[in-house]
């Protein structure tokens, strides 16, 4: 194939792999945010919603794959379309993760049934972690889709705001659980979910992190937060 019609299919190749990628991102947030929104307010309903999306998501991200697997057989790029195609597959799978925890959140508001109505409002710390996460998420997810590497740089530093609140949710929750004031079922349930979201957060960082290796071909380190505050 003469160089100008190869570089033509593989620029076709690549502007198809941003289309699916974005819509795999949009999918991931969708399930996010309808996941948190039907557990805080026991709302069954939105568990069918996010299970359809967790199917969507990973019926995409194996199409991802397969383009990906094909611009490099065939077309052996190089440079910076290497790296978007490369990181794109690592992409895949933190918005596959997100959908499945988004999944195990709508799994947990199922087992609850709409027996603690406004819940969320007695659980300290646990709102707000929600929020930062879906924050999180959010920002990973438009720093990719417009390529804007120094948005996310210093994404980890964001993450640290989660952790504190998961260890403050689950220092809260066990207090209830002692007290007596919580059920230990329901509090083992509230642990779950900060869990998820926890790790949610943790896979928006890694998008982040990606996205300016794939714009810029920066490596950023993974650094602690206990070991970013001695700096």
């Amino acid at each position: 194939m003469p160089q100008a019609a190869e570089r033509k299919a593989l620029e076709r190749g690549l502007r198809s792999l941003n289309e699916n990628m974005t819509t795999l991102a949009e999918l991931s947030e969708i399930a996010i945010r309808k996941a948190v929104d039907g557990f805080d307010r026991l709302d069954p309903g939105v568990a069918d919603d996010v299970f359809t999306l967790d199917q969507e998501i990973y019926a995409l991200q194996l199409e991802i794959e397969k383009t990906c697997v094909d611009l490099l057989a065939l077309h052996a790029p190089v440079a910076r379309d290497l790296r978007t195609i490369t990181t794109s597959l690592k992409i895949t799978t933190d918005l596959d993760r997100i959908g499945r925890y988004a999944k195990d959140i709508a799994e947990v508001t199922l087992q609850f049934r709409g027996r603690e109505p406004n819940h969320l409002r007695n659980t300290g710390s646990i709102p707000q972690m929600t929020e930062l996460a879906v924050r999180l998420v959010d920002k990973a997810i438009r720093a990719f889709v417009a390529r804007d590497a120094e948005s996310v740089r210093h994404i980890q530093e964001d993450d640290d705001a989660v952790d504190l609140l998961h260890d403050r949710a689950f220092q809260e929750l066990v207090d209830k659980m002692k007290s007596g004031a919580m059920a230990i079922e329901v509090g083992a349930r509230y642990i779950l979910v900060t869990r998820y979201l926890e790790r949610i957060a943790d896979h928006a960082v890694n998008i982040g992190q990606r996205v300016v290796y794939m714009v810029t071909g920066e490596t950023v380190p993974r650094v602690r937060a206990a070991e970013r505050s001695k700096a």
